[in-house]
């Protein structure tokens, strides 16, 4: 049912980052327990309309690079996904992007079955939707870098375009980060070579985690979105600290993607008491008005709708 002006999106992604899995119920600072959390953003997902074509998770995705974390990891994910099934029939694609705390060795065996330590840079088609995931890890450090041989490896592949363009999945975003400055240390290098790359392709957007809060940019004319943690998140206005991670706050993004635009919607994973709202079968009353009763019930302020909605008074 088209409410608006805009028909249905042509694709949906899940944008999930930095869940830290540990293994054997370590908690992370001794505090966080980083599955429970990852597991309640699997729950919100069961819960979208339209279903996720893929998960896409840009990097973290082990805290200590632990073999036994991944496997937990697809154990959690992996039935998930196969759950959520499209109009279409296909159950949802997972994306797996290397971050700073990942291993690739580990990685690579475990989720891909064939280990190695080359950088992990794949491609994903996703109903004509090409996500080409970069690994812009460092063995050893926690800044990121993408080598010679990746970048032209990332030109080979966008010299073709896709039938519904390209999106970027990586770990290291390449945004300003004044809101945590301390980020700039811990930043993807050179990035004006990534510029040249996708100067002029058919990149559409560029999905990254590693800051731990959600925030959006632009990048060589290309929109940058990054997607906050599920774990532990940074407080982007901390008090008498200069950095500050906190329990608290943990979303994931959503991403639909129309012809000509990319919206992007952060779901928050915490629990929120309800203070207003209607039940589905709001949606068929509407499905059987006409465009202009539609618009008189929701639009016009002193119609029955609104009359009950704008009583602040009582909960509903």
């Amino acid at each position: 049912m088209q409410l608006g002006q805009y028909p249905a999106p042509t694709h949906t992604l899940a944008h999930l980052s930095d869940p830290h899995l540990l293994d054997g119920g370590v908690r992370q600072y001794g505090v966080v327990d980083t599955e429970a959390r990852l597991r309640r953003a699997l729950e919100r997902l069961r819960h979208l309309d339209p279903v996720p074509q893929a998960l896409v998770f840009t990097g973290d995705l082990a805290d200590l690079g632990d073999p036994a974390a991944y496997t937990r990891l697809r154990e959690l994910v992996e039935p998930v996904a196969a759950d959520l099934v499209g109009p279409d029939g296909c159950a949802a694609e997972v994306v797996w992007v290397m971050g700073n705390h990942d291993e690739r060795a580990a990685y690579s065996r475990t989720l891909y079955g064939a280990e190695s330590t080359r950088p992990q840079d794949r491609v994903h088609d996703v109903a004509g939707l090409r996500v080409v995931a970069l690994d812009t890890s460092v063995p050893g450090y926690h800044h990121g870098e993408l080598d010679e041989d990746q970048l032209s490896w990332l030109a080979d592949v966008l010299a073709t375009p896709a039938e519904h363009g390209t999106l970027l999945a990586l770990h290291h975003p390449p945004v300003p980060v004044p809101a945590l400055p301390a980020a700039a240390l811990i930043e993807l290098a050179d990035q004006h070579l990534l510029a040249e790359v996708i100067a002029g392709t058919d990149v559409r957007g560029i999905l990254g985690g590693h800051l731990h809060f959600t925030t959006f940019s632009t990048f060589a004319g290309v929109p940058v979105s990054v997607a906050s943690a599920s774990c532990y998140t940074s407080d982007p206005a901390p008090v008498g600290r200069f950095i500050s991670g906190v329990d608290g706050n943990q979303a994931f993004t959503l991403v639909h993607v129309y012809d000509d635009r990319i919206v992007q919607t952060v779901v928050p994973l915490p629990e929120a008491p309800e203070v207003t709202g209607y039940g589905h079968d709001a949606a068929e009353q509407l499905a059987a008005l006409s465009r202009e009763e539609r618009r008189e019930l929701l639009s016009r302020k002193d119609s029955p709708f609104n009359a009950v909605w704008e009583d602040h008074t009582s909960p509903r």
